[in-house]
C-alpha cells in the first residue's frame, strides 16, 4: 500500500517559504575563504583541528584520495597524505570516527564528519547556528541563522541566509569549528569555508 504524503498548510507554507529563499552571501562577520570552495574530488568527511603554535582553526579533508590539511583562514593546503596507512586511514575503520592528523597535528587523531555518520558543531557561543534542509529532497540548502533566527522566524536576509545549496554533489557534512571561527560545507566534490575574526 502506498501512503501519501500530505503536507499540513504550515509545512507547505515552510517548504515554499525555503525553496524561494535565493542563495546569498554569508552576513559579516563572515567572509567565503578563497573566493569560492576548494575542490576535494570523491570527499568522505571533514572535522577541525587546532595549530598547536596559534590555535588558529585547521580543516582536515578525507577523501578517496588520501588526507588533506587545509588553513581555515586562507583555505591553503599546508599537508597532504596520498597514502595513509590503511588501519584507521579512514573514519569507518575506527570506533570513534577519527583519523590521522597530519602536518603539524601530527600524532593526534581528528574526528570526522561526513559519509561514514559524525558531526560538527552546530551553534556557537555568541548565537551563531547552521541548519541543513532538503525542502527539494535529495538536494540540501545550508542556512546560517544569528539569535534565534531559524527560518520559520524572521526574514531570510536578516536573520537567516541560504548561504549554500548543494545541487551539484552530495552533501556531506556542514558545521562550525570548535572555536567558533569557522564555518564548513563539504559535499563530495569541495569544501566551502567561511571565517570570521
Amino acid at each position: 500500500m502506498t501512503r501519501e504524503l500530505r503536507l499540513s498548510a504550515y509545512q507547505s507554507a515552510l517548504r515554499d517559504r525555503m525553496l524561494d529563499a535565493p542563495e546569498v552571501p554569508a552576513p559579516e562577520p563572515w567572509r567565503k575563504v578563497a573566493g569560492t570552495c576548494v575542490a576535494v574530488g570523491g570527499l568522505l568527511g571533514i572535522g577541525f583541528a587546532a595549530h598547536p603554535e596559534d590555535g588558529r582553526d585547521l580543516v582536515m579533508v578525507v577523501s578517496s584520495a588520501g588526507h588533506g590539511l587545509l588553513d581555515a583562514t586562507t583555505g591553503e593546503k599546508i599537508a597532504r597524505d596520498r597514502d595513509p596507512d590503511d588501519e584507521g586511514a579512514t573514519p569507518d575503520g575506527t570506533d570513534d570516527l577519527t583519523c590521522p592528523g597530519l602536518g603539524p597535528v601530527t600524532g593526534t587523531r581528528v574526528r570526522i564528519a561526513g559519509l561514514y555518520g559524525g558531526g560538527l558543531h552546530s551553534g556557537t557561543d555568541d548565537g551563531w547556528g547552521v541548519e541543513v534542509i532538503s525542502p527539494d529532497w535529495p538536494l540540501d540548502r545550508v542556512l546560517l541563522s544569528h539569535h534565534d533566527g531559524m527560518p520559520h522566524r524572521g526574514p531570510h536576509g536578516e536573520k537567516w541566509w541560504h548561504v549554500l545549496h548543494a545541487y551539484y554533489s552530495e552533501f556531506r557534512a556542514a558545521g562550525f569549528s570548535p572555536s567558533g571561527r569557522t564555518l564548513a560545507v563539504a559535499t563530495s566534490s569541495d569544501v566551502t569555508l567561511w571565517t570570521r575574526p
